[in-house]
């Protein structure tokens, strides 16, 4: 009789761990395999059973061909996959920012290592965005930034695969005996590093899987990795565990994955199938565009909650709620809105939107922004990446370097120039730091990509600041970190200006009358650049709604 258990492919190492971009030829699972060997046959070197900053930066390198910026990316891609530790994090950024030079750097990242079989599931996994030619000629798939996509969950070339469930659920059964044969002890490989009917799989190879899979036993709402299921008595007979050896068959283990595998419960299509629907944004008269958000209820502590947005259309919708803290958050199709969403967050990533201001909470992870026009996204994140994006500004604190991807264009980068009162408080709670603050130095991924010109730093006269018009609780009352000196220059000398003209306005010595006057003349001019900029618009929307007309709470 079949064990009941339960397993689905995690979301998280798709939707934070794989780089939005087709992954370097030598990120291909022949070299891989060639990697886990190397790191093996090198255990008394110390690249097995954990992998060190510098050995991965050789093999990297030297023998995959990647650019030290790029190992290192990858390197620190996947830490921030691991279990959210925000003092370690901060220390982490106390220790890089107190690096004096480029050699202290490498010193304090060379005490830093990762686990070897894990890390080479997750650089395994970056083939989930890889662009397949043969797809790319019947017409399912081209390389094309710019491709539109049908719909929330419509198939497309532009689609993002790093938040399809069923797209990981597909790729880790397509991939399956790949990804346990590059798990496999040396002794359990032919001479072409594949498996044999009498192969072993290690414990410790199906705790590196735990990485990709985790479960359920008998409905229990309580989810275990896949290591502790898999050592389940009733589940011996199907995955062929031995207590002997320790170890599983290699054919009746990925039978019995192949069997128990079913789509994620907390994924994006669970979500949008029976996620409670939040009636967080109102109906906007004279249109029949309806925003739709729902989320997956905070089911059980060991996921990371989910929020989807989509068609937020000319409004103001803002939210500080215990919904959103560490949510991962997709904002799909909105345009001409203000958003406002300021709680500490686990992932963000914005597709699809025109026109519209994106206000976050810190993000723990990163903020993925792709096939947006005209938008700015003012946020404290680990990481930022673009892709397919085109005259959108970024106002950021980062302590890592801005990825520029496939298909950008006109992207400005300025200082993040906003505070609200619990910020300060929400950064501590996800481990983001003031200093390092790598704002100004995006890092071109892609060899697409490599013209600096796609991107610019906002000069200074066009640099103001911005205003959360909330009242909140809490103790920020200013920018964390405050402003680079060009652009706090620009700001002083632009309210000097104002004070000038206070002044020369106090001493002309108008009457009452011609003063009267002189006050509706500003105040006319004043409209028409408020309707001209499209600020009016903001303005309307921040008005209470009616009694009555409440957004819901959640």
């Amino acid at each position: 009789m079949e064990a009941p258990v339960r397993l689905w492919v995690k979301t998280e190492p798709f939707l934070v761990g794989a780089l939005p971009a087709p992954p370097p030829a030598r990120l291909s699972p022949h070299y891989l395999r060639k990697m886990a060997a190397y790191a093996r046959a090198r255990a008394a070197e110390g690249c097995f059973p954990r992998l060190p900053w510098p050995r991965w930066r050789h093999i990297a390198c030297g023998k995959l061909q990647l650019g030290r910026g790029l190992a290192w990316l990858y390197f620190d891609l996947f830490r921030s996959l691991l279990p959210p530790d925000p003092p370690r994090r901060l220390e982490w950024a106390e220790a890089e920012a107190a690096c004096a030079g480029p050699d202290e750097l490498e010193q304090e990242r060379s005490k830093l290592s990762v686990d070897t079989l894990q890390f080479l599931l997750f650089l395994y996994v970056q083939q989930v965005n890889k662009v397949s030619l043969r797809r790319s000629l019947i017409g399912e798939e081209w390389p094309s930034p710019r491709t539109k996509s049908p719909g929330l969950t419509g198939k497309s070339a532009s689609e993002n695969k790093n938040w399809n469930d069923q797209d990981h659920h597909a790729f880790v059964l397509s991939h399956l005996s790949d990804m346990l044969e590059l798990l496999l002890e040396p002794e359990q490989l032919t001479a072409s590093s594949h498996s044999t009917h009498s192969s072993l799989v290690s414990y410790e190879a199906v705790c590196a899987l735990s990485f990709l899979i985790e479960g359920t036993v008998n409905k229990s709402r309580m989810v275990h990795p896949l290591h502790e299921l898999a050592l389940w008595q009733p589940c011996h007979g199907q995955n062929g565990y031995s207590k002997v050896s320790r170890a599983f068959s290699f054919p009746k283990l990925e039978s019995w994955l192949r069997s128990c595998l079913m789509s994620n419960p907390f994924g994006m299509t669970a979500c949008l199938k029976s996620g409670k629907k939040l009636a967080w944004a109102q109906q906007v008269e004279g249109t029949t565009r309806r925003a739709k958000i729902a989320c997956n209820t905070r089911v059980v502590p060991e996921v990371f909650p989910m929020v989807i947005m989509s068609q937020v259309y000319k409004q103001t919708l803002a939210k500080s709620s215990d919904t959103l803290v560490g949510a991962h958050v997709r904002i799909h199709r909105c345009n001409e809105s203000f958003i406002y969403l300021l709680s500490p967050l686990r992932s963000v990533t914005i597709e699809k939107c025109r026109n519209s201001t994106f206000v976050l909470g810190p993000v723990q992870a990163s903020v993925h922004v792709h096939s947006c026009d005209n938008v700015k996204v003012i946020v404290v994140c680990h990481r930022l990446c673009l892709s397919s994006t085109s005259g959108c500004t970024f106002y950021i604190l980062t302590p890592t370097q801005p990825l520029i991807l496939l298909g950008n264009e006109a992207i400005s980068f300025a200082p993040f120039h906003t505070h609200y009162p619990m910020l300060e408080d929400h950064m501590a709670q996800v481990g983001l730091a003031t200093l390092p603050n790598y704002w100004d130095s995006p890092m071109l991924v892609c060899k697409e990509s490599g013209d600096t010109s796609v991107f610019r730093l906002l000069p200074p006269s066009d640099f103001y600041t911005f205003v959360i018009p909330f009242e909140m609780e809490g103790d920020t009352t200013e920018t964390p970190g405050g402003l680079p000196h060009a652009y706090q220059k620009a700001l002083s000398q632009r309210e000097q200006k104002v004070q000038i003209w206070q002044k020369t306005v106090k001493e002309t010595g108008l009457t009452k009358d011609q003063r009267k006057r002189f006050q509706m003349l500003v105040e006319n001019k004043f409209y028409e650049w408020l309707v001209q900029t499209g600020n009016r618009q903001q303005l309307d929307s921040l008005v209470p709604p009616a009694v009555g007309s409440k957004q819901a709470a959640g």
